[in-house]
């Protein structure tokens, strides 16, 4: 069961790799090729053995009845029959415990994967029957590398205080950065600056928390506040300065 307190850390990235690893020919194995046929459907979303499953949507005892029906047939293609829920903490006390007798004894045919960014509104007796990986914060260097690497591919100018900004913004974030990075483009084209990633998400210059830090490790009171009311008159969001 793949956790994260944070959006974008690669939940679901997670699960369709260990599918893959899983359903791969000759696997299960983690070199698999992921070119490979079965690979490549399990990626875009389409393959009849793997189903990825939202739980905000589907969170009822009727979809878990129905889920408990199917995973009696074997599987079409692939080894496994693989069944990832998303946001599983979503689903109701009930549905919970329609799937629980499911996971107790769980055909050999049949996978589960869930992943949650609220781990602790998951039952105690469902993940006492899941393998649990916490996948962490991604850290703001790397952030700001691989945004670098796609500016590159895209041939958009990004700079690197520009992306480093963005990394900060993202909070740990891949999949929020990169839509930062959208955004950033159809406003500003294809050159991207910090100054621009601060006008339009609003964020501050990591010289000025800096200065507020001297200020307040000088104890100059006066100074200090007068450093944050002038952040707040430019509308700036103080929780994120």
């Amino acid at each position: 069961m793949p956790t994260s307190s944070c959006r974008g850390t690669g939940k679901t990235s997670t699960a369709r790799i260990f599918a893959k690893a899983l359903n791969c020919p000759n696997g299960p194995r983690v070199d698999f090729d992921p070119d490979d046929e079965v690979c490549v459907e399990i990626e875009k979303g389409i393959s009849l053995d793997v189903r990825e499953i939202d739980g905000a949507s589907n969170n009822g005892v009727e979809q878990v009845r129905e889920l408990r029906e199917e995973v009696k047939f074997a599987p079409t293609r692939c080894r496994y029959k693989i069944y990832y829920i998303d946001e599983v903490h979503m689903l109701s006390t009930a549905a919970f415990n329609a799937l629980l007798k499911t996971l107790e004894e769980p055909p050999e045919h049949v996978k589960f994967i869930f992943a949650t960014t609220e781990a602790h509104k998951v039952l105690p007796t469902i993940i006492s029957r899941c393998q649990r990986f916490d996948l962490r914060r991604i850290p703001a260097g790397l952030i700001a590398k691989h945004l670098l690497h796609i500016a590159t591919l895209e041939k958009v100018a990004l700079s690197e205080k520009a992306a480093y900004a963005i990394a900060k913004g993202a909070e740990g974030g891949m999949r929020d950065a990169q839509s930062m990075l959208d955004q950033l483009v159809a406003f500003c084209g294809e050159r991207i600056e910090e100054q621009d990633v601060l006008d339009i998400f609003g964020f501050t210059r990591g010289e000025t928390v800096a200065n507020l830090a001297a200020r307040v490790l000088d104890r100059d009171t006066v100074g200090a506040l007068k450093e944050l009311h002038s952040q707040a008159d430019t509308g700036k969001d103080l929780g994120r300065c």
